[in-house]
């Protein structure tokens, strides 16, 4: 989508490039918001609805689709993509790298993402066991001869839940300005609504899936339907439809995997410890911060120095010798060490088991240095370095003394 179409006249484009810049800016104006991120919205709609595990772009081309399901992934725990031009995976592989705040904030459930070169109709291992398959304008990119080999590698070999397939609708393209053939110069071909439902149901018939037809960009007055149509499959189990496992395994894959990342996630017991602590310290440091400013408010009330003798659970912060002592019933009641522990026990057994955080001998309060005491021993300290530095100073001047005397 070119936001600045004002601009296009100063680029270096021949006539034909020059006609699909002109088309692209045409239907950015037309749809707001733009048309690519309406077919994410649906996908995602799905996904929210439905939470696969397992999803596969197929065409993923600029990976946008990914991103935005890497952000808007409601469980999905495996996203891949397949496409055919490894300069745009190559380009836009980067997008998909875990940022700064999922390691501050690992998710529940753990997210791999893997992106592969190759042609959408090969049959490979790794194109299997995936709960949804999206297809996003890409069939009609396809020579008419290889549609029947793209299908039965998606529907008949890859054996997905669910099928997300989006594709132009031709009976629209009256409605779009300027517009005189397909809409892409790579189009091989632009379905109208009943060739795509009589392929759709051809499919449904043959590999026992069932369909429902929707679309989006809506003309306005006008009997032509979505801009773009798509057809939501679904693997008929009632039915009990055969599944096709007579694919032989390929002895050389032609898919290539360019790029895999795996985000952190709880699910990892390094990961889950490292955010556990981090959180429980906070909560711990929040709530010594709060009882000293309480306690340095009413001076005169010396009962919260005294260490208590019964059970720390529930007594709130209180000092004891040269320490203090924060109860884990107060930690666990902040709402993000909750929603890592289920419960105190959980939460003791996790801390007893590093040896991140100090516990007391009970296990019934974290203990924390006090800042007095701390505040009071670097002082003394500073004192005896500058008592030493003195003493040191006057012995070398009593000693120059001497010198100079003898």
């Amino acid at each position: 989508v070119f936001s600045k179409p004002a601009r296009c006249s100063s680029l270096s484009l021949n006539a034909e490039q020059l006609i699909v810049v002109c088309q692209k800016t045409t239907m950015s104006n037309l749809f707001s918001p733009p048309l690519y991120k309406q077919r994410h919205q649906f996908v995602i709609e799905f996904v929210k609805r439905f939470a696969p595990r397992k999803v596969l772009d197929v065409g993923c081309a600029d990976c946008r689709l990914l991103t935005t399901l890497k952000v808007h992934r409601h469980g999905v725990e495996l996203l891949a993509g397949v496409d055919i031009d490894c300069a745009a995976i190559q380009r836009r592989k980067h997008a998909l790298a875990p940022l700064s705040s999922d390691y501050l904030v690992p998710g529940d459930r753990p997210l791999t993402i893997e992106l592969y070169h190759g042609s959408v109709m090969e049959k490979e291992p790794c194109t299997k066991g995936f709960d949804l398959v999206t297809c996003i304008e890409l069939i009609e990119h396809l020579d008419p001869g290889d549609v029947e080999k793209f299908s039965d590698g998606v529907f008949g070999y890859m054996v997905p839940h669910a099928v997300i397939i989006s594709t132009p609708n031709a009976e629209f393209n009256p409605v779009l300005p300027g517009l005189t053939g397909f809409r892409h110069k790579d189009h091989k071909f632009e379905w109208t609504r009943a060739q795509f439902s009589t392929w759709a149901l051809g499919i449904c018939w043959k590999y026992g899936y069932s369909v429902e037809f929707t679309g989006v960009g809506e003309a306005q007055d006008r009997d032509v339907g979505f801009c773009s149509q798509i057809a939501v499959f679904q693997r008929d189990t009632e039915l009990n439809a055969p599944v096709n496992n007579t694919y032989l395994v390929p002895q050389v894959y032609r898919l290539v995997c360019l790029y895999k990342v795996v985000y952190p996630s709880l699910q990892d017991n390094k990961v889950f410890h490292r955010t556990l602590v981090s959180e429980v310290l906070y909560s711990a440091e929040s709530l010594r911060r709060r009882w000293r400013e309480e306690r340095d408010g009413a001076r005169s009330d010396l009962t919260s120095d005294i260490c208590g003798s019964g059970s720390a659970e529930g007594q709130g912060v209180y000092r004891c010798g040269r320490s203090v002592r924060v109860p884990l019933l107060d930690v666990w009641a902040s709402p993000r060490v909750q929603a890592l522990c289920v419960d105190v026990q959980h939460l003791r057994e996790a801390l007893l088991a590093g040896s991140w955080v100090q516990l007391d001998t009970d296990g019934g309060a974290i203990v924390l240095p006090d800042e007095d005491e701390e505040n009071e021993e670097e002082e003394q300290e500073e004192e005896c370095g500058r008592e030493f530095a003195f003493r040191l100073e006057k012995r070398n001047i009593t000693e120059d003394w001497d010198a100079d005397l003898g």
